[in-house]
């Protein structure tokens, strides 16, 4: 199960694991729209492809939460 990271490892941005618009890499580094694009939708972490991260609503949600762990580091 993804740990659905809340915010941008690059610039923080926050990322409700309700919305569309993280992308994420097969390690889960999480990053917002607008850094994928930046970064070629590549990740500077691992190298790896950066893809859009699913949505989890309702009661996946609420039974299985969104990290609250941030992970932007600047």
């Amino acid at each position: 199960m993804l740990a659905m990271r809340p915010d941008c490892e690059r610039c923080g941005a926050d990322l409700p694991a309700d919305q569309h618009g993280a992308f994420i890499c097969s390690f889960e580094c999480s990053f917002c729209a607008s850094c994928a694009e930046e970064l070629d939708e590549r990740c500077p972490n691992c190298g790896g492809e950066l893809v859009d991260r699913p949505a989890r609503t309702g009661k996946n949600l609420v039974k299985h939460p969104a990290s609250t762990v941030r992970n932007q580091s600047a």
